[in-house]
């Protein structure tokens, strides 16, 4: 004979399924399922039980909880939060050694177009004031000689490894054209003009090493001429990458020097830009230097991927729970209360910090994946990479701001510290020289600055005032609200102050003292030997 206060086999064999499946989730109970068990229990009946009502709003409230509660409750480490402790440490360090190698790239970019200012542009100084420009005819001329007799010197002239380009075994030419208005003539003294709309172009090529007496002459219309401009394409090999035991880069330099006469002032503006495009070299041989920290750099990197499919496969479980837990309460309360549930409160169950985190170990992975092929020299997308890191590490940074909030030591939400801050971003300090000095040459460069700046204007400085003044005014009303009624202000929040069990209190741990598993289970799994008793 079996006492009646003792749980038979049976019972024990329902409780310790129920207790597999409700081991499975870190975050909150599973969920009964009537499909997975159904010889344990009614749903319908079960969710009338006022002891299985209770054990959804601790689920619920469980949910709810920060790390810290969460860890009181029922003694699971946070891994969640240690994860992204750590990975925040390991992406910012990927970043800043991307960011120094980059850096590299830059210095050489920048020093090239110095480079080429000094050896094509007459009488080029550093640091010149003003806009550099040429103002009589024979000057217009002599700039355009230089810099043709500086193209065919350049192997004599240059101290850096430039050459000129190939197409197979011919040199590429230096190409100069200029642009006028077709068939038109004006006379200033008269006060006349004939003007064609038309803009006519007018080139001639210029090979490497040709002699001058066999270079083909262009004869300038200055009355009419719009621009002249020079383009040519030379070809250098980043070497200062070897000292730091990465492979070098091989870069083309399409160099453009134009003379501006749109104004037709008097005064012609000469210019020279430069459209850089980096390439993998084509056959490269590195001795007497070893490749182990390319190898660890790809390692390390491989660690990072691995990191943020492990973060980014937790925080999908918790935001798939949470929808499920959220169907759960939503069927709850249409059984119960023949009600359907706001969308302001469904939306509570997802988790928007999770999602954030999500999306920024998307970035960091493919971003990691373009940093490997950099390294190893299979692509050259310097930029691309850099915009998905460094978005990614951005993202990061704010996901982990969400759990300063948990700690009442971290936590700057005071007047003082606000309002500075704002201040600070809507005063909107040097926003024009950044706009100004944005380079336009990377076109995916540039739309992503610009997209980000916008963003960051509109937001910050022109919303984060009225987003402050709501915030305060709403908390007010909320608060108000609140102890005029003495009750919450949401059916969730209702639902949820019933239950007074604290983090501490034991009754969320999954053992066998756990009250509301051991109320919950067992008379459900008694009921159902009950009914099968009397069926039989």
């Amino acid at each position: 004979m079996v006492e009646t206060n003792q749980v038979s086999e049976s019972e024990m064999l329902c409780i310790t399924q129920q207790s597999s499946d409700m081991e499975e989730s870190s975050d909150l109970y599973d969920i009964y399922e009537t499909d997975t068990h159904p010889s344990c229990v009614n749903h319908q009946q079960s969710l009338e039980d006022p002891e299985n009502v209770e054990c959804l709003r601790r689920k619920i409230k469980y949910y709810f909880m920060n790390p810290c509660e969460k860890y009181h409750a029922r003694g699971r480490k946070p891994w969640k939060l240690i994860l992204q402790i750590i990975k925040i440490a390991i992406i910012t360090i990927q970043l800043v050694s991307f960011g120094l190698s980059n850096q590299m790239v830059v210095t050489f970019k920048e020093e090239n177009l110095m480079t080429f200012k000094h050896l094509f542009l007459k009488d080029y100084v550093d640091g010149r004031m003003g806009t550099y420009a040429v103002y009589r005819q024979a000057d217009v001329y002599e700039h355009i000689d230089y810099i043709i007799e500086q193209y065919g010197l350049l192997h004599n002239i240059t101290v850096g490894n430039h050459e000129y380009e190939k197409n197979g075994t011919v040199f590429s030419p230096l190409l100069m054209c200029q642009e006028f208005y077709e068939n038109s003539t004006v006379y200033p003294e008269n006060d006349t003009f004939d003007i064609d709309a038309h803009v006519e172009t007018e080139c001639l090529k210029v090979y490497p090493m040709q002699q001058p007496s066999s270079r083909p002459h262009l004869d300038l219309h200055f009355k009419t001429m719009l621009s002249v401009k020079i383009t040519f394409v030379l070809k250098a090999i980043n070497l200062q990458t070897v000292r730091y035991r990465e492979l070098p880069d091989c870069y083309d330099f399409r160099i453009m020097i134009t003379f501006n006469n749109q104004v037709h002032s008097g005064r012609i503006k000469v210019d020279l830009e430069n459209d850089v495009e980096i390439n993998e070299c084509r056959d490269w041989k590195v001795t007497g230097a070893s490749p182990r920290k390319i190898y660890l750099t790809v390692l390390f990197d491989c660690l990072i991927i691995i990191t943020c499919i492990t973060s980014s496969t937790l925080c999908t479980r918790s935001v798939l729970n949470g929808i499920k837990l959220q169907f759960e309460y939503t069927h709850f309360c249409k059984i119960r209360s023949g009600k359907e549930v706001p969308l302001s409160e469904k939306l509570e169950f997802l988790n928007g910090w999770y999602i954030l985190i999500i999306v920024s170990d998307t970035l960091t992975i493919i971003g990691s994946i373009l940093k490997i092929d950099i390294q190893t020299k299979v692509l050259t997308s310097y930029d691309v990479c850099s915009i998905f890191l460094g978005t990614g590490t951005m993202f990061v940074w704010i996901g982990v701001v969400r759990y300063m909030g948990y700690f009442r030591k971290y936590n700057f939400r005071t007047l003082n510290t606000v309002s500075e801050c704002l201040f600070s971003l809507i005063n909107g300090d040097d926003m024009f020289p950044t706009f100004k000095n944005m380079s336009q040459k990377s076109s995916l460069v540039w739309i992503f600055s610009r997209v980000y700046l916008y963003t960051f204007v509109s937001l910050f400085i022109y919303m984060i005032l009225s987003l402050f003044i709501t915030l305060i005014t709403d908390t007010y009303d909320t608060i108000k609200q609140q102890q005029q009624s003495g009750t919450p202000t949401s059916e969730l929040q209702r639902f949820l102050s019933e239950c007074k069990d604290l983090p501490n209190s034991g009754v969320y741990r999954l053992d066998n003292s756990n009250n509301c598993f051991f109320n919950c289970c067992i008379p459900r799994c008694r009921k159902h030997q009950d009914m099968s008793t009397s069926e039989a």
